[in-house]
């Protein structure tokens, strides 16, 4: 019944993210609108202390209006994240940037747009996807800050399937380091080859 109630909580809450998501109106803070690039969209914006020094951050997430396409006609690098950091003196500078760990607007499958939310927290922060057609995925992906690296790094992998006619039968993986990969800097962080034994996600 817990599996079952969640399936209903994700189907249920999925397009009020999607309309959400896809709102004109996304209020965007008037010192991160310049790093909004020419020719995209912001279509995340989330407020944290990213790095843990006492001054606010932002995780930003862009929508390219135009991006590349691959062999299937799937976008190619259609929506960079970047982190932005305060310095000192009280200005934001782009501090990472990655151009692949937020999937494309068509690599749900027949659910859609699979990007589901950032969130963010001290030292920390989350992008998450759901998607598929009969089989359902959700994907997850943790970053914590490191002191001594100074920059991001992946902490956590979750990956969840299941079948709309059995959703009691969920079945979650957790990847974590040192056991499943090494250290992997947000900047490098690819979702499809990231693990020491590389599986590669199909899409469905």
């Amino acid at each position: 019944m817990r599996a079952a109630a969640l399936c209903l909580v994700i189907l249920c809450a999925a397009p009020a993210v999607l309309a959400a998501r896809q709102d004109d109106e996304l209020k965007v803070p008037a010192e991160v609108r310049p790093f909004v690039e020419k020719g995209s969209k912001a279509i995340a914006v989330e407020a944290a202390d990213l790095n843990g020094d006492g001054r606010g951050d932002f995780l930003l997430v862009l929508e390219r209006e135009n991006p590349a396409k691959d062999a299937d006609d799937f976008p190619i690098n259609q929506r960079p994240l970047l982190i932005l950091v305060r310095g000192a003196d009280g200005k934001l500078s782009e501090a990472k940037r990655n151009e692949r760990v937020v999937m494309c607007s068509r690599c749900g499958g027949v659910f859609g747009d699979p990007f589901d939310s950032v969130t963010a927290k001290r030292n920390t922060f989350t992008v998450n996807f759901y998607g598929g057609s009969n089989w359902r995925w959700a994907y997850s992906y943790q970053f914590n800050y490191s002191r001594l690296d100074k920059t991001w790094q992946l902490v956590r992998a979750e990956e969840t399937n299941y079948h709309t006619s059995d959703p009691d039968k969920m079945k979650t993986k957790v990847f974590i380091p040192p056991r499943d990969y090494g250290k992997i800097d947000i900047a490098a962080f690819d979702p499809e080859n990231y693990k020491r034994k590389t599986k590669r996600r199909g899409r469905k």
